[in-house]
């Protein structure tokens, strides 16, 4: 699944990197041809950061999808 991000303050980079750091699906951020592991703040922090990422979420069976989505929520676009 695929959803589009924006983080456009340190502080929102750290909150977003624990957020996604509480489960255990995989998390790819896509910046143009850039695609860097999203449980990673030194790689995020390698994007362009002032135009919204795409968010490739590869979901694992133990994480519940709705309690993903509200985690995720503060950051979609």
């Amino acid at each position: 699944m695929q959803v589009n991000i924006k983080l456009d303050s340190i502080d929102k980079v750290r909150e977003f990197v624990n957020t996604v750091n509480r489960f255990h699906s995989d998390f790819d951020l896509i910046s143009g041809r850039y695609v860097i592991d999203a449980k990673s703040i030194m790689g995020i922090f390698s994007l362009d950061l002032s135009k919204p990422l795409s968010l490739d979420i590869h979901e694992n069976d133990t994480d519940d999808h709705d309690e993903l989505m509200a985690a995720l929520k503060p950051f979609l676009v």
